[in-house]
């Protein structure tokens, strides 16, 4: 009956959702892009933790306050140990608007409570359900190679830090981001998988990377379940990379509409698989929105304020605005450290409690940065 009363409580209409956009008055003219109005980029903060993490990974704004997470902080999840060895990062940290740091939970990949094949390494994918459950994903490595890359799993966390669940398996294969929509006690991921048959490859270009909508139900004060597991996206391209560990689907956002974008990072391309929500089969890549032009190996992904699409790219230090539409409106350089100017310092990106601005790591210098 409990599950019953969960998997009624989905609601599959945009303003339901809490996802409808202002929309333009009849005739008027497009309003100018987001990008348009930041003109800035500061520091925050360092998102070094005490032992030594480095490589900031996920980004993710705190919508209200509940246990040791505070409302307008950013959580960060870590990739990288103090050695720089990709896939065995372990700490998430919370860093406030004005620059302050704390550790906000340490993983000890040898005292988890459920499976999660080859450890603990903190990708991108990291969110906040309501109540305070922290959902990070993990594609460990034993020793920062492609090689030893496992499938990994999602680690959910509660509101003190402690983890209290692994979600593995059904499809889960290298978590590498994610986005989430929560209606009552019901919850969506939406997660990205990049080692479906990647580490096989051998550095080739496999297509099968996927993305999973796993629903979640939570009663009462006990760690959110997992009810179903839905592919809702399939065939994208991914390979491995011995500077980037695993290249593939990366950001995902969800539109007004209920579409969902993907950030296609081999291809730099963003595609829309339509009806996200609710759809009940993979819509393959989608809809190609657009591919090419300012898009360089686009990793991180946001939906701005009246819905257009913000990705970052990893061959540039730039980020891009595009419309829904596919038309690409505006670009900025936001990092330009390294060779190229800004290649593989962006990753994660969200907008800050006001949306008006843009928090996005800088793994240059394993720092929060911020477009103001």
């Amino acid at each position: 009956m409990k599950l019953r009363a969960c998997s009624n409580a989905l609601a599959t209409t945009a303003l339901t959702l809490g996802l409808a956009a202002a929309a333009s008055p009849a005739g008027a003219a497009d309003p100018p892009p987001f990008l348009d109005r930041l003109h800035t980029v500061s520091a925050v903060a360092s998102t070094v933790p005490e032992n030594g993490d480095v490589n900031p990974y996920g980004t993710f704004t705190i919508q209200e306050s509940v246990g040791d997470l505070h409302r307008g902080n950013v959580l960060i999840s870590n990739f990288n140990n103090s050695a720089n060895l990709q896939g065995t990062g372990t700490t998430l940290v919370q860093v406030t608007p004005g620059g302050s740091r704390t550790t906000f939970a340490t993983i000890d990949p040898n005292n988890l409570p459920g499976p999660c094949p080859g450890g603990v390494g903190l990708t991108t994918a990291l969110t906040v359900l309501p109540g305070g459950w922290v959902v990070v994903g993990s594609l460990p490595t034993a020793d920062g190679t492609s090689d030893t890359a496992q499938a990994g799993c999602l680690l959910v966390l509660d509101r003190h830090g402690v983890v209290r669940e692994t979600i593995a398996g059904d499809g889960i294969n290298g978590p590498w981001d994610m986005t989430a929509v929560s209606t009552g006690k019901r919850s969506e991921l939406f997660v990205t998988n990049v080692l479906n048959g990647t580490v096989a490859g051998g550095g080739a270009e496999v297509d099968r990377g996927t993305v999973l909508r796993i629903t979640l139900c939570t009663e009462d004060d006990q760690p959110p379940q997992r009810v179903a597991t839905t592919e809702i996206g399939s065939g994208f391209p991914e390979r491995t990379d011995p500077a980037a560990l695993v290249v593939g689907p990366t950001g995902v956002g969800l539109g007004h509409d209920g579409t969902l974008f993907v950030a296609d990072a081999v291809l730099s391309r963003i595609t829309a698989i339509p009806h996200a929500v609710a759809r009940t089969d993979s819509a393959g890549i989608g809809r190609v929105v657009t591919e090419g032009g300012g898009l360089n190996a686009p990793l991180g992904l946001a939906i701005a304020p009246r819905g257009d699409i913000l990705t970052v790219n990893g061959g540039d230090g730039n980020i891009v605005e595009t419309t829904p539409e596919g038309r690409q409106v505006a670009s900025k350089q936001i990092n330009n450290e390294g060779t190229p100017p800004g290649a593989g310092a962006l990753f994660g990106l969200a907008l800050d409690l006001d949306r008006d601005a843009v928090y996005f790591v800088n793994d240059a210098d394993n720092a929060l940065d911020v477009l103001h």
